[in-house]
């Protein structure tokens, strides 16, 4: 059995103009805040790509009402995924 902890949730992004250059700002932020290894999606079955990589986020486009994968391992995982997940439910902390 591993003693590396994992999570996963999806959440539905909201955001006006979707992961545009503040939100994925924002989000990237967040996820290197933490220890665990974070992958994004658009789907449940992938591609996943690097949640601390600004410029990986950004590429990916993701529109208004889309629903968002995040994964995790490492230590912290939990808390990562469920502070990621406020923050989409949140509008990333913007007002436009």
């Amino acid at each position: 059995m591993s003693d590396v902890s994992s999570a996963e949730a999806s959440v539905f992004m909201t955001h006006d103009v979707g992961l545009h250059a503040r939100p994925s700002v924002a989000l990237t932020k967040l996820a290197k805040s933490h220890g665990a290894a974070i992958e994004l999606a658009q789907a449940a079955d992938g591609p996943w790509i690097d949640a601390k990589s600004i410029v990986k986020v950004m590429a990916m486009k993701a529109p208004k009402d889309t629903t968002l994968y995040f994964r995790a391992e490492g230590e912290g995982a939990d808390a990562a995924v469920a502070d990621l997940v406020a923050l989409v439910e949140n509008d990333f902390g913007l007002d436009d």
